[in-house]
C-alpha cells in the first residue's frame, strides 16, 4: 500500500551546469575599489576628521608653523564649540568680503550671550578677566592689529546666538575676531584635537575650559 511517496532510487541525480561566467576586466576591478575608497574617504574627511597644517605664525606658541593637525568634527554632534577649543573654520561672510577664501584657525574666547570686552591689555568676558594660560606672559592684547578696519571690539560687544568670538594666541601677530567679528556655528569646520607633525611635539591638543 502507498503511502504517496515514491520508492527510493539509486538513480544519480541530474547535474545542473551553470553557464561560464565572464570574468570582468581588470581595470572595472581597480575602478571599483578606487570608488570605494574614494567614497570612504570623503565620508571620513566630511563627517570625522581631516588633516590640516598650520601656514602662519597667528596660533604661537601653541602652534607654529608647518604643524600637521588632526582636526576632528565628531564631538560637535554631541555638544557646542567650548571656551578655550581651538577651532578650523571657513571664511566668515565678513572675511569673505575681504578676499579670504581659505579656513582659518583660532581659539573661542566668547560663547553666546557672553559680553566680550578689553580693558588694559586683556580680554574680559562678563566683567572678568578671562584666564588665558596659552598666552606668552606680558601678552597685550589691543585693536592695534586691525589697522584699516572699524574693529569689532573697539567696544563691549555681546556675542549672538550660534556664534563664537575666535583670537589667535600670538596676540600681536593675529588678524582675528578682534578685528571682523564672530563665527557663525555654521562655519565651523571642527577642532583641533591632534598634533602628528613633527614627531617630537606628537599628541594630544589639550583646551583650557572655563
Amino acid at each position: 500500500m502507498s503511502d504517496g511517496q515514491l520508492p527510493p532510487t539509486n538513480a544519480p541525480e541530474p547535474t545542473t551546469v551553470n553557464p561560464t561566467k565572464t570574468p570582468e576586466p581588470w581595470w572595472l576591478e581597480v575602478a571599483k575599489t578606487l570608488g570605494l575608497a574614494a567614497v570612504l574617504a570623503f565620508g571620513i574627511r566630511t563627517f570625522v576628521a581631516e588633516a590640516r597644517y598650520i601656514p602662519t605664525g597667528s596660533m604661537e606658541e601653541t602652534l607654529l608653523i608647518n604643524d600637521r593637525l588632526i582636526i576632528e568634527k565628531i564631538s560637535y554632534y554631541f555638544h557646542p564649540p567650548q571656551r578655550g577649543d581651538i577651532i578650523v573654520f571657513n571664511p566668515t561672510p565678513t572675511l569673505q568680503q575681504a578676499g579670504f577664501r581659505d579656513a582659518f584657525i583660532k581659539r573661542i574666547v566668547g560663547l553666546p550671550g557672553d559680553r566680550v570686552e578689553l580693558r588694559q591689555g586683556r580680554v574680559y568676558v562678563n566683567n572678568q578677566p578671562l584666564a588665558e594660560p596659552y598666552l606668552s606672559p606680558g601678552t597685550f592684547t589691543s585693536i592695534d592689529t586691525c589697522a584699516g578696519m572699524q574693529p569689532y571690539l573697539a567696544q563691549p560687544q555681546v556675542i549672538p546666538a550660534e556664534s563664537y568670538l575666535v583670537l589667535g594666541d600670538n596676540r600681536n601677530n593675529s588678524f582675528d575676531g578682534r578685528c571682523w567679528g564672530v563665527v557663525p556655528r555654521s562655519y565651523v569646520i571642527g577642532r583641533a584635537a591632534l598634533r602628528f607633525w613633527p614627531l617630537d611635539r606628537w599628541g594630544s591638543i589639550p583646551a583650557p575650559h572655563n
